[in-house]
C-alpha cells in the first residue's frame, strides 16, 4: 500500500491486502508454520536518555541505509560491466560465496540468516557482522540470485543495532529490534509497514522506541531505496511535489 509511491497511501489496495495476509497466514499455520517472534532480554522505561540514544541509533541506522543500498546498487553494476553474460555471473557469484564462507569459517552469512538475528536479539554479536552480512548479500543479489532482501536488511539492521547498544552500553537486544526495524524503514521507505512488522515480532512494549527509531530512519535516509522502480512523489521533509525516482 505504501512501498510503490512514497507519500501516497494506496486505500484501494486495503482489502485485498488485508485478506491476502490472513489467507496466507492460515494456510501457513495449516501446514504447521508459524512468524517469526522475538523476546526482547531487556527494555528500559522509555524517557529523556533513552529517548536520545533511539534517535542517535535511528540517525546511524539512516547513515547505514544509504550505504546499503549504493552497495547493493553498485554491486549489481559491476557484475554487469565484467561479466556480460547472466550465466557467467551467476557462476563468478558462485565462487566468490565459497570463497568468502571458507575464509569467514562459517556459514552463518549465508541464506537469511535467521540465527544472527536471534543471536543479536540476546545481545551477542561479533563487531564485523553487519559488515560482513552486507558482503555476502550484495556479491548476491548483485549477480541475480533472488531470494529476498527483506530478511537479510532486517539482519544487517539487527546485528548493527546490537553493536551500537553495546558501545552505547544500553540494552543491545532492544537496540538490535529497533536496528533492525529502522534500517528496514529506512530501505524500504515504508515507515507504516516498519512499525507493523517490529510490533508483529517483538510485541509493543517497545513501542515508544520502534516509534521514534523508524520515523528518524525514514525521515533521514534520503532519497534511497533497494527498489529503483519505487518513486518519491512528496518530499519527506516537506509538503512539497517532487515526483522523483528513487536513487
Amino acid at each position: 500500500m505504501e512501498v510503490i509511491s512514497i507519500g501516497v497511501m494506496y486505500y484501494a489496495a486495503l482489502v485485498p491486502c488485508i485478506f491476502a495476509s490472513f489467507i496466507g497466514a492460515g494456510v501457513s499455520g495449516l501446514m504447521g508454520l508459524s512468524g517469526e517472534h522475538f523476546t526482547i532480554a531487556e527494555i528500559p522505561e522509555f524517557g529523556v536518555i533513552p529517548a536520545v540514544i533511539t534517535v542517535c541509533l535511528g540517525i546511524l541506522c539512516a547513515v547505514l541505509s544509504i550505504g546499503f543500498c549504493l552497495v547493493l546498487h553498485q554491486a549489481e553494476h559491476l557484475y554487469r560491466r565484467f561479466f556480460k553474460n547472466p550465466f557467467v555471473r551467476i557462476l563468478a557469484a558462485s565462487a566468490l560465496l565459497i570463497l568468502l564462507t571458507l575464509v569467514t569459517g562459517t556459514r552463518a552469512y549465508n541464506g537469511s540468516s535467521m540465527g544472527l538475528i536471534e543471536e543479536a536479539l540476546e545481545g551477542r554479536v561479533r563487531y564485523e557482522a553487519f559488515l560482513l552480512k552486507i558482503l555476502f548479500t550484495a556479491v548476491t543479489l548483485g549477480a541475480g540470485y533472488k531470494g529476498g532482501e527483506i530478511v537479510p536488511t532486517l539482519c544487517v539492521g539487527a546485528t548493527f543495532g546490537c553493536i551500537v547498544g553495546t558501545l552505547f552500553g544500553f540494552s543491545p537486544s532492544l537496540c538490535a529490534a529497533c536496528g533492525m526495524v529502522a534500517l528496514f524503514a529506512g530501505v524500504t521507505n515504508c515507515p507504516i509497514s516498519s512499525l507493523l512488522i517490529a510490533f508483529e515480532m517483538c510485541g509493543f512494549e517497545a513501542m515508544p522506541y520502534f516509534a521514534v527509531v523508524v520515523a528518524v530512519s525514514f525521515t533521514l535516509s534520503g532519497y534511497y531505496g533497494l527498489y529503483g522502480s519505487q518513486k518519491f512523489v512528496y518530499s519527506k521533509m516537506r509538503t512539497e511535489f517532487i515526483n522523483r525516482k528513487a536513487n
